[in-house]
């Protein structure tokens, strides 16, 4: 029975029969009277045909429930449409129901005939809008046409005013830079003018006192006494002279030092935390790596200055003549030669000490080379520091300290109940005993000082001390150099003397 069931469905004669009452309500007023009786008759001999079909798997499904399978079903709704009329009046229905449902089924079709013709004008509103859409879009495509063009008219325009304004920016730039150079003239002139107005009342004072005295010439006892004390008094000017502490271009550079020094504290030393933070996540050993980086810069650049001006002292023992003494003399030819240093050497024996240090690491796979930028702007203050008459040098430092307010100031992160440094930061700039800026440590509990900073990396690889290298490349192998270098402790340079 399933498979009659499925071939019924499967040739669709339905649809057919569908079909072709379309065709013959098509062609109907068309057809003469006999193709329309033949049209009825196919269409009858069809639905004959199906109704056939149906029956037979009518009577197969009954004959599944048995002997009386179905039999309630059937007498209940298919002998009502087998009874009298059957033809005529549509089975069971009345000619009034025929009509109801006739009309029914015509009010259906005028609902839907409606319903299309409401979806269809509102189709062509929605073109319409879309049209005008479309045509309000073109008109904003102009005007943005329009402001490109204009925009880029302006921008031609723009550039050839920048190029203007470059060449006069140049311009202010070179008067404000002779400016400022005429302004350092000018103030160095007015410390000579101070010292002149001084020396002036000091030898007035002198000249008032040997008018006093002048009295006690003609006694002769009293003229060898005077004589003798006049003859013992020499005078030695200090204008001009480049080792004293009123010297214009001492206090200039001075000055200038110890803003770049600030300068190096908030930006250069962030740059390089930046830079040390992408290769290891260790925050106190980062700022352990800055802080031995600048003590290893000022040691490395006071030993390189120490030999430099020894070495024009020498020079100039040999040839030096006229009033001034030699030290002013080497002093004078060190502020005008400030930059004669071997910078590439400086970093290289920087970054060598730092490979020294046992309290300080990094991965194996980078060196300290990645700080470089911030050891070679290390390594020039130190030897601009140096280079002044009352060189400028920092503090002392080793790990677990006793803390001192007068160098240090505290890190956001210290117990500000320790009393000791656990590590230091930034140093404190000093010249002589006086502190010119204060440094910054951190202190905590328990602070050690035989702390191994390497013993917390198992990565670490690298030795200790540096590896070989041949003598035709390394500049450190100097006996000089190689005494400095058993303890990283020394890089304090605690025993130095300051010039």
């Amino acid at each position: 029975m399933a498979e009659s069931l499925r071939r019924l469905v499967n040739i669709g004669t339905f649809t057919v029969l569908q079909e072709k009452l379309e065709r013959w309500l098509q062609n109907y007023y068309i057809n003469t009277c006999d193709q329309n009786v033949a049209r009825c008759c196919e269409i009858i001999e069809l639905n004959a045909k199906v109704q056939g079909q149906l029956f037979k798997l009518l009577s197969v499904t009954a004959e599944a429930g048995g002997m009386y399978g179905g039999s309630a079903i059937i007498k209940s709704r298919l002998l009502p449409f087998l009874g009298g009329n059957f033809f005529t009046t549509g089975g069971a229905m009345t000619a009034d129901a025929s009509l109801s449902v006739l009309a029914e089924a015509a009010g259906k079709n005028r609902e839907l005939d409606e319903l299309q013709d409401m979806y269809e004008k509102s189709l062509q509103d929605l073109e319409g809008d879309l049209d005008d859409k479309k045509a309000e879009l073109q008109d904003v495509k102009d005007e943005l046409q329009d402001a490109k063009e204009e925009l880029n008219r302006t921008l031609r325009t723009s550039t050839s005013d920048k190029m203007l304004t470059e060449v006069e920016t140049r311009e202010l730039r070179r008067k404000l830079a002779d400016s400022q150079d005429e302004i350092v003239k000018l103030r160095a002139r007015s410390g000579l003018v101070d010292d002149y107005q001084r020396e002036l009342r000091n030898l007035r004072d002198e000249l008032s006192i040997v008018s006093s005295k002048k009295s006690y010439l003609d006694s002769p006892k009293r003229s060898s006494d005077i004589y003798g004390s006049l003859s013992s008094y020499r005078y030695t000017p200090r204008i001009g002279s480049p080792c004293s502490p009123d010297d214009p271009v001492l206090r200039v550079r001075q000055q200038n030092l110890v803003s770049r020094w600030n300068d190096m504290y908030n930006q250069d030393r962030l740059d390089a935390m930046d830079t040390l933070r992408r290769f290891s996540d260790d925050h106190e050993n980062n700022q352990r790596i800055i802080f031995l980086a600048v003590q290893e810069s000022h040691s490395v650049a006071k030993l390189a200055f120490r030999q430099f001006k020894m070495k024009v002292r020498a020079n100039l023992a040999a040839t030096h003549i006229g009033p001034e003494t030699l030290e002013e003399a080497v002093q004078d030819y060190i502020n005008r030669n400030t930059d004669l240093y071997d910078l590439p050497g400086m970093v290289s024996d920087v970054i060598r000490g730092l490979n020294r240090s046992p309290k300080i690491f990094l991965p194996p796979d980078c060196s300290f080379a990645i700080v470089q930028p911030f050891i070679r702007e290390s390594c020039k203050l130190a030897w601009q520091m140096n280079a002044l008459a009352i060189p400028m040098d920092i503090a002392v430092a080793t790990d677990a300290e006793l803390f001192d307010n007068n160098k240090y100031r505290r890190t956001y992160d210290s117990e500000y109940t320790a009393p000791l440094v656990n590590h230091h930061v930034w140093a404190a700039l000093m010249q002589g005993a006086k502190v010119v800026m204060k440094g910054e440590a951190t202190t905590r509990r328990g602070a050690s000082l035989g702390m191994s900073r390497r013993s917390r990396s198992p990565t670490r690889s690298r030795s200790i001390s540096p590896s070989p290298r041949p003598r035709s490349r390394s500049r450190s192998l100097s006996p000089t150099r190689r005494s400095r270098s058993p303890s990283p402790r020394r890089s304090t340079y605690s025993s130095d003397p300051v010039y």
